[in-house]
């Protein structure tokens, strides 16, 4: 018990180093490149921050886990919008960029749809992960192209060398992964030990442990003010999560859904995305909304746990 204990701080520690060493490697790369914070927070600090989901349900899928390698996911997804968000902005109100509001949430919302519509049946197949992984290319080509139209977003020039930056972005990737990858280990064997079900800690200990990377590079982003990468994380997080994450391991292995995501913890993924919205109407997330969002994440704990 004391190592997994150990495990739990330890790999927190470790999110922390790593996050803040992704944010500043990203930033650079950004300034050094000319894309904008929005752009680089959807693509490579999304993917990195999304890396320790995409190895948990791997794993998951592969030892024969399937509510872990769902459930990963799910709670990643909702615990993004609401917990990481919703802390990030009651910290530093969070502005939001035209693009978010009318590129990105809209992308966000259809892929969510997507995967709604594709687990009715109970399974998420390998050509619904072809799907994915295909839509996921997609939409990656198409943020950079865009970035490098858009005149009105510009990166502020950073004096740091483009070597330093990508020592940065790779220490701070790895770090990520291994901090989540003990912080998970560490609460799953605590959580064990007091008989919680695998479904409550696939959506709640293992989706949180695996949304830490986000709620660390988020709120360090916050601290340096680099508020778009803060909301192109998030949004970019969950795209990458339900495309790349679920769509691979789709690919590798047959994922089966269990009813309790189908009848449940689905409408949390897309209530929360829906709430999203109007919160985002006047292209800023105050304190209070950001005070919404973490009570929606506290309702969502409190009513999962009432099926224990």
């Amino acid at each position: 018990m004391f190592m997994d204990y150990l495990l739990l701080l330890g790999g927190l520690a470790v999110l922390i180093v790593g996050g803040e060493l992704l944010v500043r490697g990203a930033v650079g790369i950004a300034s050094k490149f000319k894309l904008s914070p929005l752009v680089i927070g959807m693509t490579i600090v999304s993917f990195g921050t999304s890396a320790p989901e995409l190895i948990v349900s791997l794993k998951a899928a592969m030892d024969g886990f399937p509510e872990i390698a769902i459930g990963n996911v799910v709670g990643s997804n909702i615990a993004n919008i609401t917990l990481v968000l919703g802390l990030t902005a009651i910290i530093l109100p969070v502005p939001v960029a035209v693009a978010t509001l009318k590129r990105d949430w809209p992308s966000m919302m259809f892929v969510s749809l997507l995967f709604f519509f594709f687990i009715l049946d109970g399974t998420l197949n390998t050509w619904e992960g072809v799907i994915f992984i295909v839509l996921l290319l997609t939409y990656t080509v198409y943020q950079l192209k865009s970035s490098k139209k858009n005149d009105d977003e510009e990166t502020e020039a950073i004096k740091q060398p483009i070597l330093l930056s990508m020592l940065f972005l790779a220490i701070g990737i790895t770090g990520l992964a291994f901090g989540a990858d003990w912080l998970v280990q560490g609460a799953v064997s605590i959580a064990k030990s007091f008989g919680v079900s695998e479904h409550v800690i696939s959506v709640t200990i293992v989706a949180f442990g695996t949304s830490v990377p986000e709620l660390v590079t988020s709120v360090m982003a916050a601290i340096k003010k680099q508020m778009d990468i803060s909301v192109g994380n998030l949004i970019g997080s969950n795209i990458f999560n339900l495309l790349a994450v679920l769509g691979i391991t789709a690919v590798v292995k047959e994922i089966p859904i269990s009813e309790a995501v189908i009848n449940n913890d689905i409408y949390w993924v897309l209530g929360t995305s829906l709430i999203l919205l109007p919160l985002m109407l006047n292209y800023n997330i105050a304190r209070w909304k950001g005070g919404i969002l973490f009570v929606s994440y506290l309702l969502y704990v409190y009513f999962l746990l009432q099926t224990i």
